[in-house]
């Protein structure tokens, strides 16, 4: 069960989606929701500010106008998830980069709802917000991310769910993050894409396996076998048009570089191209 849900708070066009989203989730599990907005001062930041050598000190007013806008934007959030009906909330304000602060809050959390990158909203005197926020917050973080697309409003949630199944540790770990919805679901579309290519990883039976195992938690599951010549992640997208999905579940692939994460290919396609909410974890 998911029991603390937070959502990402920047007053971006994208909020509102990913605010329904938790409220829904918020009520459908009994679960309590977290609006989590950022300054994006650290106290690194502050202390470079205010303290280094040669610089002259900065009044705390100067970083107020930041502190308002900030917590306006909580405010905003506190009345519109009152307007969904949400029973237990709060709001937090982290003097941090976004990222860092939604690694933080996702610790003692189920579930951390954030929206694919959009146009970064600048806060007044502090730069724009760095992009990459679900893929860093995936890879870097312990819980699931549910990525919503600009625009969304489907009441569903999960409604159809579509899931990316390769065998691979990070895809077990989304699905098992992702059982809770899994099992509220109409139906589960358990997607293999050209599994021939794997088989070491897949068994006699492709999806076989996984399938019973998601049974045995109560969920309706069926397999679908996919071969094809286009790549993973639009393979996944065709299927979760076809069955017109609710949720896309996938694990959230990455390699190492410069001492980073970066996204592979198949989780950068869905982030950019999916209209259905995305579920992920690493």
């Amino acid at each position: 069960m998911y029991k603390t849900i937070v959502v990402h708070v920047d007053g971006s066009p994208e909020q509102e989606a990913r605010l329904r989203a938790g409220a829904l989730l918020a009520n459908a599990f009994d679960a309590h929701l977290v609006g989590s907005a950022a300054t994006g001062i650290s106290w690194f930041d502050y202390s470079l500010l205010v303290g280094s050598m040669g610089a002259p000190m900065m009044p705390e007013s100067d970083f107020s106008g930041v502190r308002d806008a900030v917590e306006a934007r909580l405010e905003e959030f506190s009345t519109a998830v009152q307007r969904h009906g949400v029973n237990s909330f709060e709001t937090r304000m982290l003097e941090d980069d976004a990222r860092y602060a939604l690694l933080l809050e996702s610790r003692y959390a189920d579930l951390v709802i954030v929206s694919r990158d959009g146009e970064p909203i600048a806060v007044p005197g502090i730069p724009a917000q760095a992009r990459g926020l679900p893929e860093y917050v995936a890879l870097h973080g312990a819980r699931p991310v549910l990525v919503v697309p600009p625009g969304w409003k489907q009441r569903a949630l999960p409604g159809t769910a579509v899931v990316g199944w390769d065998g691979s540790m990070q895809a077990i770990r989304a699905i098992s993050a992702a059982l809770p919805l899994l099992r509220q679901a109409d139906a589960v579309k358990l997607t293999l894409i050209n599994p021939g290519a794997m088989a070491e990883m897949h068994g006699e039976e492709p999806g076989a396996d996984m399938a019973l195992h998601l049974a045995r938690h109560g969920v309706k599951v069926d397999v679908v076998i996919e071969t094809t010549r286009s790549s993973t992640g639009e393979a996944l997208l065709k299927v979760a048009r076809e069955h017109d999905a609710g949720l896309l579940v996938t694990g959230a692939f990455g390699h190492s570089r410069y001492r980073e994460f970066v996204l592979g290919g198949v989780t950068r396609s869905l982030l950019a191209g999916s209209t259905t909410p995305l579920l992920i974890a690493h």
